[in-house]
């Protein structure tokens, strides 16, 4: 499938995949008619103009807008073929001390979505999810675990309208804002770098990788679907000595919402999940045509029980794998202390 010609609106459009898809979706479709990056920060919107000016990509425009605000989404929705929706809160502890405001936009700001895109005949929804939505144990999880139920349940209610919505959940993204690497690459200077638990792991997926993903389900999707990613997992110690050897690792205790191990399918998805080779397929319950479209086309169904775990995952990251990981995807200068 090509997007040339297609009309596209990413929604959190600033952030650190938003501003991945925009490079990689400019590069790759030159033709495409129309790219809106939809986020509420000027500051970020116009930084990022100055990377993708107007007068070099006269597709792209940016809308300043909150997708806790319907009217404002309906407006930007209007002729838009595909809807990337990358919009979110984000962080663990900010959830668990504000919770509401994380309903607000992750959970009510997904329906306003939805609606907005059946009232403007939008044909393909693509939502990004994380693998803290699977067996949630903190506020963040919860409410992306209910965004993944709307846009999964919308196929439901779309009536005769030719409009499909699907998800992709994946973990760490490399590098992103706020994430472990960025922080330990700051922190080293103090000789000391603050660890939650030894024995903690978490999932890692780069950027380039999370946008292919999101293409592939643009491509792909039939409706309901969650995707998800075979990546590899790391030692959260690990990430630590790659980036310095020499610091001294401080345990300051697991954070509130904080799991020890993340997971991306649970034993319980397990019936209705698809290896499809590069991924794994969440498919909607109680949707036989679904699963034989899957079937038909290679896919094969998991083993009752399987469970997707970055604890027990056979693919890892070793010190040097982060390493070189570290130097092409965040910072080509990274060595060592």
């Amino acid at each position: 499938m090509s997007l040339n010609n297609k009309r596209i609106l990413i929604t959190g459009g600033t952030g650190s995949l938003g501003k991945k898809l925009t490079e990689i979706l400019l590069k790759k479709y030159p033709e495409i008619s129309r790219l809106v990056i939809f986020s509420r920060d000027e500051l970020k919107q116009y930084e990022m103009s100055q990377q993708f000016p107007e007068k070099e990509f006269p597709c792209i425009r940016y809308f300043l807008g909150d997708i806790r605000d319907a009217q404002r989404l309906r407006r930007a929705f209007e002729g838009i073929d595909l809807v990337i929706h990358a919009a979110a809160l984000k962080q663990v502890p900010a959830a668990e001390y504000n919770p509401f405001e994380f309903i607000k936009t992750n959970v009510l700001g997904a329906q306003n979505i939805i609606d907005a895109a059946l009232d403007t005949n939008v044909s393909n929804v693509v939502a990004l999810s994380t693998d803290k939505a699977a067996a949630p144990i903190n506020l963040y999880g919860a409410t992306k675990l209910c965004s993944d139920k709307l846009f999964v349940a919308a196929n439901n209610i779309k009536g005769k309208q030719n409009v499909k919505f699907s998800v992709v959940r994946y973990g760490n993204v490399m590098g992103s804002r706020g994430s472990v690497i960025p922080f330990f690459l700051n922190k080293r200077k103090d000789g000391v770098l603050p660890i939650t638990d030894e024995n903690m792991t978490r999932f890692n997926i780069s950027l380039e990788e999370g946008v292919d993903m999101v293409l592939y389900a643009a491509e792909h999707s039939a409706g309901g679907e969650i995707f998800v990613p075979k990546i590899p997992s790391y030692k959260i110690t690990d990430v630590a000595k790659a980036i310095s050897p020499k610091s001294k690792l401080e345990n300051v205790g697991i954070r509130p919402g904080e799991k020890l191990h993340e997971e991306m399918i649970t034993s319980s998805d397990s019936l209705n999940t698809v290896d499809v080779g590069k991924y794994y397929v969440i498919l909607p319950q109680g949707k036989p045509l679904l699963q034989d479209y899957y079937e038909k086309n290679g896919g094969k169904m998991v083993e009752p029980g399987f469970c997707y775990n970055s604890g027990t995952n056979s693919e890892w990251l070793n010190i040097s794998d982060i390493q070189d990981l570290i130097k092409k995807c965040v910072d080509p200068n990274f060595s060592p202390d």
